[in-house]
């Protein structure tokens, strides 16, 4: 914490904060609206390698490897600012607040809630000058926390978080416990956000959750996610919505129809499907089959030609035979996704699937997961293979020194266009459509 010398010196000028941010986008999404919030209370906003008077280290708590590192960002941040104050918040946070507050340097440990707060627990605990937990049962959340909208200089791509908590309590995950029951966004402070990013001239909308597709499942919030994609879309100027990870038991027909109907909404989805064994999805408790999730993504295929459905596999869980994995990895095959993220399964303390008999070595998740993420390499390439050719239309995120510009297309292929043959320059935010070649592919 920092002395009274350096108090007296600090109110001589703008005080700096910096935040390191590990784990999921949503993480990344409240990092940035506290860094807005900071702003817009005189602060400068400054790379974690500058000087800081605060520090603000954004923890993930997704495996206990996620916490070892979140331990060890921490100690790290501690000793290159020495005489900061440093905020500790997140999921590692929220789910071990006393392990956090015992890190000598560790001034005030939120976990996830109270962040709209922060400023004010730092003059707080400044004024006590004693290291303050503000960690409440998750349990005891029933509302969406609202944060500042973020209103960076980039006019590409926004990410507006709609929904908080989930109910759901597969048996390997631990997120129910560390960010708490499903809260919804007010509808109309969503779409408020949103208005005001068009107008400020973001063409793409992202919008994300800790659990998205539950959005109004909570007594709080009367529309659903369909409603909610609906009118989204229908503001002008939304020129592009993307929506992150939807379960498939959450698409309901009246979902479908929004993303099938709606010409702003992206031709990319992003759904879970974890395993490909019907016996493994029931030890993980995944409230399908794979006879259902492949109904599902065969109706979008069917409907819409051309989307890409991106996915997450989680191989290795305990109880996974030989023929369990082949099972799984002939189901990812028949799927032909467009891209896949693969896991090996990481025992997290707390959640049922840690005490699960028949867990597998390490050497055999690791032999797993190089032969699933070979089937999804190839199952990527067969999807872009499938896009040569066609017009599609990239958002230019960045131009770079030669004159090329790097890019998402609407299907989610990042590409790299060459130097324009007119002498002019390409433009980040740019829509731009093009005939795709293999070449533009950016790796």
């Amino acid at each position: 914490m920092p002395s009274d010398d350096s108090m007296e010196s600090l109110n001589a000028a703008p005080q700096r904060v910096c935040f390191i941010t590990l784990g999921c986008k949503v993480n990344q999404t409240e990092s940035e609206a506290l860094a807005q919030l900071f702003h817009n209370n005189g602060y400068e906003v400054v790379n974690s390698s500058e000087k800081a008077d605060v520090v603000v280290v954004n923890t993930c708590t997704v495996t206990n490897t996620g916490d070892a590192k979140s331990r060890q960002v921490i100690r790290r941040m501690i000793k290159a600012h020495p005489d900061a104050f440093v905020v500790v918040m997140g999921c590692y946070a929220q789910t071990a607040p006393g392990e956090v507050l015992n890190i000598e340097g560790v001034d005030l440990v939120l976990g996830t809630q109270d962040r709209a707060k922060i400023l004010d627990l730092i003059g707080q605990v400044r004024q006590e000058q004693k290291p303050l937990s503000r960690v409440h049962t998750i349990w005891e959340a029933h509302d969406f926390e609202e944060l500042p909208l973020i209103e960076g200089e980039s006019r590409t791509r926004a990410t507006i978080k709609i929904q908080e908590g989930c109910n759901k309590f597969c048996t390997y995950c631990i997120i129910p416990y560390a960010r708490g029951p499903v809260r919804s966004r007010k509808h109309e402070n969503a779409l408020a956000e949103v208005e005001k990013l068009v107008a400020a001239g973001y063409k793409e909308i992202v919008l994300t959750g800790i659990h998205t597709g539950s959005y109004g499942e909570d007594p709080g919030e009367e529309w659903n996610l369909a409603q909610l994609v609906k009118a989204m879309a229908n503001i002008l100027g939304v020129r592009r919505l993307r929506l992150s990870s939807i379960e498939p038991m959450e698409f309901t027909p009246e979902l479908i129809d929004v993303i099938l109907s709606s010409p702003a909404v992206c031709s990319h989805l992003h759904i879970p499907l974890q395993c490909g064994s019907d016996k493994i999805l029931a030890r993980m408790k995944r409230p399908y089959t794979t006879s259902e999730f492949k109904n599902l993504i065969d109706e979008f295929n069917q409907k819409l030609p051309g989307i890409a459905i991106t996915t997450d596999v989680i191989v290795g869980f305990p109880g996974e035979t030989e023929q369990d994995f082949q099972n799984s990895l002939e189901f990812v095959r028949s799927c032909h996704f467009a891209g896949a993220h693969v896991f090996p399964y990481s025992k997290r303390q707390g959640t049922p699937a840690a005490k699960y008999p028949e867990q597998l070595s390490k050497k055999v998740k690791e032999q797993r997961v190089k032969a699933m993420m070979d089937v999804a390499q190839q199952s990527h390439e067969a999807y872009v293979k499938k896009c040569v050719g066609q017009t599609l239309e990239a958002l230019f995120e960045r131009v770079e020194e030669d004159g090329s510009a790097i890019g998402h297309t609407r299907n989610y292929i990042q590409v790299k266009l060459p130097p324009r043959h007119d002498g002019k320059a390409w433009e980040s935010g740019e829509l731009v459509e093009f005939v795709f070649e293999e070449s533009y592919l950016w790796k």
